[in-house]
């Protein structure tokens, strides 16, 4: 089946507000560009977006905030985004912050079917407020729900117009789990070949997972947080 679209503006078009997203990225990271600002210049609102973090101010998710789209977040780490901060502040944005491991194991049983498990992280800490709590072997677990979206936006090196997805170094992070656990797969792709020419042993993410593809334009090689070293001779 061709999955193939013309892009990503055709791929948010029936994005309603209130939509609950998954955006795939670690960081700045395997980001899917083109969908946020796709989905920015469409002006759907109130959306719950499930995501590792919430970009940087005037990058990734950062854009979506600029323009409060977002209602709120699902997100592990958060602190490089300043606009984040002030809404969140200001209860203008709401925030579930989920341990990262815990935030995997979520995703990745939304996508098996998995009704939910046991973790001992969180256990004595505002996490494990209102969640089942059971003592296994003699230490405490607590329960933990499974995530789901509407729709998950990843972004990978190469696709063919199956939707079978290869991704590369670190890109490959939140983006394969995520492509499991939503009911609408859209994907961005560095590089679109034709069916065949993706050896079936290097393939991350099937296509059956998969609904539509595109190939991307304009990425930017964006730097979340600048560090800087004296120069040699300068003294200590």
């Amino acid at each position: 089946m061709d999955k193939r679209i013309s892009g990503a503006g055709e791929a948010v078009s029936k994005i309603k507000d209130g939509a609950t997203i998954m955006v795939g990225g670690f960081g700045l990271c395997g980001v899917p560009e083109n969908l946020i600002r796709a989905l920015r210049d469409s002006g759907v609102r109130n959306l719950t977006v499930i995501s590792n973090n919430a970009g940087i101010d005037g990058a990734a998710l950062g854009l979506l905030l600029e323009t409060r789209q977002i209602r709120k977040m699902i997100s592990t780490y958060v602190g490089e985004n300043k606009i984040f901060e002030e809404q969140l502040l200001k209860k203008e944005l709401e925030a579930e912050l989920v341990p990262q491991g815990t935030f995997s194991e979520r995703i990745r049983a939304g996508g098996a079917g998995i009704g939910g498990f046991f973790t001992p992280t969180g256990v004595g800490t505002i996490v494990a407020e209102g969640k089942e709590h059971r003592t296994i072997d003699g230490r405490q677990y607590i329960l933990e729900a499974p995530l789901r979206a509407d729709f998950a936006f990843v972004k990978a090196w190469k696709g063919d117009w199956w939707g079978n997805l290869v991704f590369r170094m670190t890109a490959r992070n939140f983006n394969p789990m995520m492509a499991t656990a939503a009911d609408c797969t859209i994907a961005e792709v560095e590089e679109l070949v034709r069916p065949g020419e993706l050896p079936p042993d290097v393939i991350h993410t099937p296509g059956v997972y998969v609904k539509q593809i595109f190939r991307g334009e304009s990425y930017e090689k964006h730097i979340e947080k600048r560090t800087y070293r004296q120069a040699s001779g300068t003294g200590a």
